[in-house]
This record gives C-alpha cells, sequence and structure tokens, in this order.
C-alpha cells in the first residue's frame, strides 16, 4: 500500500480552530494549491511592474490614456456580459467583515447586497480568514445565529425576509497568507486563499441557491491585473466543473493609475465583469503614494475637506458613470461611513442629511447603487436611489455622453481651495493610532468619531501626514504659523496616547496594544522610504 500523498499546503504557526477542518479540506487545499502554482509567478510580475510604474510617475508626475489601448476605447461594439438576476438590482450596498454578528446583520439589512469583506474591514487573522469562510456557508445553509456574551442578544437570518446578495471581497494581491505554505517554502497570496475557499465550497451551492459567486476586486492597478484575476476565474469555473460566465466581478476603481484603463479593465473581464465602484479613500492614498514627489500642486488637504464634489474628484465619478454605462456594466458609488450616535440626536440628524445630500448626487450623476456602512443607513440610501430609479432595477441606460474628461482632470488636485490644517494633522494621527491598535487585535471595521474606519482610511491617514512633513507644509495654529515636521507629528502622538490612557484608565491601556500602534504609526509616517502599504509591517505585529 503506497504513502499517502503530502498535502499540497502546510499550515503553519496556527492555533486549531473550532470547525477548520469543514473549510480546510484536502480537495480546497489542493484547489488553493493549484491557484497559487498557476498564477503567484504572474502575480509577482505585476508588483514589480506597480513598482516600475510608480518610479515612472516619479519621473514624470503625469499620467494619461494607454496608447497602446486606445483601440478598445475606441471600439464601441463591445459590452460586457449580461448581469444576472441577483445582481440587476444593487441600489444600496452595506459592507462589513463576515464575523458572525455582522454576517447576520448584513443580510437582514434591507440592502439589496452585502460586500462580504476579507480585505480592508477585516484585520487578517487567521481566525478571520478561517471562521469568516465558515460564517458564509453557515448563512448559505441558514444555519447561522449568534448570541452576544457581553449583551446576552441573540441574533438569526428573518425566515421569510429576502437576503442581501453576496458579493465577496478577497485581500488584494500584495499581501500573502503567511499561515499557508507551498512546499516550496513559497506563502500563497491572501487574495488566492481567500477567493479559493469561498469559490470552492459555495460556487455550485450559490447556483442553486438562484445567485452564484460574486466578487469585489480590490487595488487593481492596471488592466493586466484585471487579465490575471479574469483567467483565475476561467480556470476555477473549469476546474470544478461549474459553467464559463458564472463568476461575476465588480472592480474596485481605487487607485489612480485604474482610473486611466477603466474601459481596459472591464475588457479583460467582459466575460465576468459586472460593475466599477467608485472608492474614496483608497483612491485619495493611491493619488498621494504616486505623486508623492510632484511638488506643492499634488498635497491634498485634510481628507474630510476632500469631498466627491471636488473636480478631479467629479472628473473621476463621471468617468466612471459614463464607462461602465457605455459597456453595459453597473456604476457602483462610494461609502457612507457615518454610525450613528447613540446619544446625540442632532449629530445624527447632521450627519443623515449629509448622507442624504451625498446619496442624492450619485443617483441623479447616473449611479445605479451605492455603499452604506450602517444598517440605520440603508433606508437613507433607499429613499435617494428610489426617488431616480422607481420601479427600474438601475439606470444603466443613461449613458452620460456629456461626460468628457481630460487624462489632466484626474490629477488637477490643485484646484481645491482647501488646505492642510493643523486640526487635519491631529485628526490624521488620531484617527490612525486608534484604528492601528483595533488592527493589531484582529479588528478591521472599527467606529472612530462616529465613523466606520478601515484600513483604507488608515492608509489616507499616515500618507497625509507623510506627504505634508515632505512637502513641508505650513499651517496656522494659535495664530501662529507652524510647520508640520517629524517632531511635531511626534510631539501628537505623544499627547494622544496620554489623552487615550486617560480616558481608559490604566489597565484596560496595559490591555490594548496602544503603544505597539503609536510606533507603528510613527514609523510609516515617518520614515524617509513611504511604505507602499501600512497592512505590510503591520501583518509582521499581527497576532494569530
Amino acid at each position: 500500500m503506497s504513502a499517502p500523498a503530502p498535502s499540497p499546503l502546510a499550515i503553519v504557526d496556527a492555533e486549531p480552530l473550532p470547525r477548520q477542518e469543514e473549510v480546510l479540506t484536502e480537495a480546497a487545499l489542493a484547489f488553493v494549491a493549484e491557484l497559487h502554482r498557476r498564477f503567484t509567478p504572474r502575480r509577482d510580475e505585476l508588483l514589480a511592474r506597480r513598482a516600475e510604474r510608480r518610479a515612472e510617475i516619479a519621473r514624470t508626475s503625469a499620467l494619461d490614456f494607454l496608447p497602446e489601448t486606445a483601440a478598445v476605447r475606441a471600439d464601441d461594439s463591445w459590452k460586457v456580459a449580461p448581469c444576472p438576476p441577483a445582481l440587476n438590482d444593487r441600489r444600496v450596498e452595506i459592507t462589513g467583515p463576515t464575523d458572525r454578528k455582522m454576517t447576520i446583520n448584513a443580510l437582514n439589512s434591507g440592502a439589496r447586497v452585502w460586500l462580504a469583506d476579507f480585505e480592508d474591514a477585516s484585520a487578517p487573522t487567521w481566525e478571520n480568514v478561517v471562521l469568516g469562510q465558515i460564517n458564509l456557508v453557515d448563512a448559505y445553509t441558514r444555519a447561522i445565529d449568534f448570541t452576544d456574551p457581553a449583551s446576552g442578544k441573540s441574533y438569526a437570518l428573518r425566515p421569510d425576509a429576502e437576503l442581501a446578495t453576496v458579493v465577496m471581497r478577497p485581500r488584494g494581491w500584495h499581501l500573502n497568507e503567511r499561515h499557508l505554505v507551498a512546499a516550496d517554502g513559497t506563502q500563497v497570496p491572501g487574495a488566492l486563499v481567500d477567493f479559493g475557499l469561498y469559490f470552492f465550497h459555495n460556487a455550485q451551492r450559490l447556483l442553486d441557491l438562484g445567485k452564484g459567486p460574486y466578487f469585489y476586486l480590490p487595488k487593481t492597478e492596471s488592466h493586466l491585473e484585471a487579465r490575471l484575476w479574469n483567467d483565475v476565474f476561467v480556470f476555477a469555473q473549469d476546474y470544478t466543473g461549474i459553467p464559463q460566465g458564472t463568476v461575476r466581478a465588480t472592480v474596485l476603481i481605487e487607485t489612480i493609475t485604474a482610473a486611466y484603463e477603466m474601459e481596459e479593465i472591464l475588457y479583460e473581464l467582459r466575460d465576468h465583469a459586472s460593475g466599477l465602484n467608485a472608492g474614496r479613500w483608497d483612491y485619495l492614498f493611491s493619488i498621494v503614494k504616486n505623486f508623492r514627489d510632484g511638488g506643492p500642486k499634488f498635497v491634498l488637504p485634510d481628507r474630510n475637506a476632500v469631498t466627491m464634489t471636488a473636480p478631479f474628484m467629479r472628473a473621476y465619478t463621471e468617468l466612471l458613470v459614463r464607462t461602465c454605462h457605455k459597456r453595459g456594466a453597473h456604476a457602483i458609488g462610494g461609502m457612507a461611513a457615518f454610525i450613528p450616535s447613540r446619544r446625540d440626536a442632532e449629530v445624527n440628524k447632521v450627519a443623515f442629511e449629509k448622507v442624504r445630500a451625498d446619496k442624492d448626487r450619485e443617483a441623479n450623476d447616473g449611479f445605479d447603487g451605492s455603499w452604506v456602512a450602517h444598517p440605520d443607513l440603508v433606508p437613507i440610501a433607499m429613499e435617494s436611489f428610489d426617488k431616480v430609479l422607481g420601479d427600474r432595477p438601475n439606470q444603466k441606460d443613461r449613458l452620460r455622453e456629456d461626460v468628457d474628461v481630460k487624462a489632466a482632470d484626474l490629477i488637477a488636485v490643485d484646484s481645491l481651495e482647501a488646505r492642510p490644517t493643523y486640526d487635519g494633522l491631529v485628526n490624521a494621527v488620531q484617527v490612525g493610532i486608534r484604528y492601528i491598535e483595533a488592527w493589531l487585535r484582529g479588528m478591521g471595521a472599527v467606529a472612530i468619531f462616529n465613523l466606520m474606519e478601515d484600513a483604507a482610511t488608515a492608509e489616507i491617514s499616515r500618507s497625509q501626514i507623510w506627504q505634508w512633513i515632505n512637502a513641508g507644509v505650513e499651517f496656522e495654529h494659535d495664530g501662529k504659523p507652524v510647520r508640520a515636521t517629524a517632531e511635531l507629528a511626534r510631539e501628537i502622538a505623544a499627547e494622544e496616547l496620554r489623552n487615550i490612557r486617560a480616558e481608559l484608565g490604566e489597565e484596560a491601556f496595559a490591555a490594548g496594544h496602544w503603544q505597539q500602534a503609536h510606533d507603528l504609526l510613527l514609523e510609516v509616517s515617518l520614515d524617509e522610504d513611504y511604505a507602499d502599504f501600512l497592512t505590510l509591517p503591520a501583518y509582521e505585529r499581527l497576532k494569530g
């Protein structure tokens, strides 16, 4: 009798989890191992290409639409594949991590779609990676419930309600999963782990439910990266015997380079494309990252001062709607991140009106749907889109042929009147420390100052600190001019740490990761060499 074949992937440095054998089956790991063998070398090449493109931007301080793909943009004959019924009406989408409570609340929320997030709203602990997969299987089999150990409150799926359609977001290409290692010692990309386990266990189950394996693709920087995802989809469908074209993907246009390749991205994914999404914070982070050497004209003001009505942001969103509808795809708007206050009705009133105005703008601009972070915002966003859509599932027939965006319009950051402020620097430090501390505890979506923050908001916070210091930005504080310096950032961070200690008390402060979060924020904000992603050094410090 021959010895059993060795496992295709080794699970390393991971404590056993309850029910992990249901997800980490030999067959599922063999599938992930084959994805890794086939596609990780191309992933590595594309990550190297990102660095080359960034170096070119540093030399020129410019971007343009690609001349080599002009024929794709000029050809009006192609469209993306017809939309499956489960994704035809996406007027409100709720986002959040795949913990058990969020899974139930999101599916019950009344939103048409839930973005089940293994990316920015989820710190990639092994527990979150594996148990998140279990929670989704349990949701699809209606075997999910949850009792909050603190409050005793119980949560369950509403038996007769129509549940939100799930669109799952795997990690970006840049992150590896350190707990899954191939025989050659290489770590499997987190994107292939998240996608592979989810697709393997749920593709057929979702088809049986009248839906399908639907995905949001994050941090895409080029149409070549979209081509890689398309090849992953083709292989996965063949491997599992799922009909070609079953997968549907919505791509987040949340990098400045991808904004110049929207049509090409849809073209590469045309048999599997569902739409594009306008992601605000990562988009701003990408502008800072790519144009950080571009001088004063690329210095962004306080993040909350960069609204979607800023000229360069409006160019981006209107081009997205125009591109999507030209090609038969959905255009999905940005996040309403407000978290309602339990104590301050006036704060809620003001914030709800801002959310309403933002969603009215998106619906009137031609978007087919939009994101919210909290169930209480679902009816507000729904009302905005109901007013425009009525009984129609979308407004893809609104082609926005009036939109004419030039290459320079997308990077006209200097068109903003707002300027950096001292309070903006303080806020960036506060949000950065508080978010990173929660992330190191395994929480990826965190309510801070009545806003739902995730890794994208932490990225823009630390990027702005870095940019303002390196650009020598000056602002007024207490009636005096103040320059943004590393010393000033350290002073603000030290003060914030003292305030948090006083706010929490010594015991609760010591139980957290506050000093580690403080140190990491300053590391990625003040180092001369700009870290491409905050989550890379943070992952090295993440326990579990």
